[in-house]
């Protein structure tokens, strides 16, 4: 009897403290590694959203600069390649003929709502498409927007109401197939997600990249003045661009979101040659 007295006081089960000790030492392992998981994982967000906030931006800057470099490029006179508004964010609008698609005007018109009859191939032009129309003569233009495209007859219509062109034009005056691009932050609509935004000639403005919160534009002149507007954009032969992405999450809980610059500069080929 003793000896199984024995037996029992050496096999007894764990006791509440000792269950109670295991698990607290549990959850504080448990907490720990949370916490560090949550840690990283915060990390690794806020890193991810810096690298996208780069790249956005980076993308921003190329753009801008592939079109920048265009601007002036085969423009007809009294077209101006670059129009700049120091409005805070700024703005920028492009000019160039971009993919040499022209032709010329094989009869007068009898009116300005007449078709145009043109006297080269049109296969290049399409339908709604904004184009340029000049005078020669007159050093004067007006842009308006294809309706219908003939390559056959080598017609093109532009009965978009309510905006006719504003005059006849004589023969040999040039069509165009020129780009117009605006860009502009729109930090208005939704003031949480600031977009960059690009303007193709006539059409309504789209989102190119969002979380763009500023962007700025200087000009060099020929003389090496810095100036926020040119008065003459015959003397620019720079345009430095500054661009501020904006991040989408705070670094810390409580911080306002980051915002990184960034600034390059366009050397213009098509201006001032």
């Amino acid at each position: 009897m003793k000896m199984f007295t024995s037996l029992m006081r050496a096999e007894r089960g764990t006791t509440l403290v000792e269950l109670l000790i295991a698990l607290t030492l549990t959850g504080i392992v448990t907490l720990a590694i949370m916490k560090t998981y949550v840690t990283q994982h915060e990390s690794y967000m806020v890193q991810d959203d810096v690298a996208n906030m780069q790249q956005s931006a980076r993308a921003c800057i190329d753009e801008l600069t592939r079109q920048i470099r265009m601007a002036g490029h085969d423009l007809p006179l009294g077209l101006p390649a670059i129009v700049g508004a120091n409005t805070n964010p700024d703005t920028i609008t492009i000019t160039y003929h971009g993919n040499e698609c022209d032709t010329y005007l094989s009869a007068t018109m009898p009116n300005a709502s007449a078709e145009l009859k043109l006297g080269s191939d049109i296969s290049c032009f399409k339908a709604d498409q904004w184009v340029y129309i000049y005078d020669p003569d007159s050093a004067a233009g007006e842009w308006f927007k294809i309706s219908e495209v003939q390559p056959a007859a080598f017609h093109i219509q532009h009965r978009y109401e309510p905006k006719n062109l504003s005059r006849a034009y004589d023969s040999d005056a040039l069509l165009l197939a020129l780009n117009k691009v605006k860009f502009f932050v729109d930090n208005t609509t939704d003031p949480s997600n600031p977009q960059l935004m690009v303007q193709l000639n006539g059409e309504p403005a789209e989102p190119y990249a969002d979380n763009i919160s500023d962007l700025q534009f200087q000009y060099r002149l020929a003389n090496g003045t810095i100036v926020d507007v040119p008065v003459l954009v015959s003397d620019i032969r720079e345009v430095i661009i500054s661009i501020s992405a904006e991040s989408t999450l705070p670094e810390f809980e409580g911080d306002e979101r980051k915002t990184r610059t960034y600034t390059s500069s366009v050397n213009l080929r098509n201006i001032g040659v």
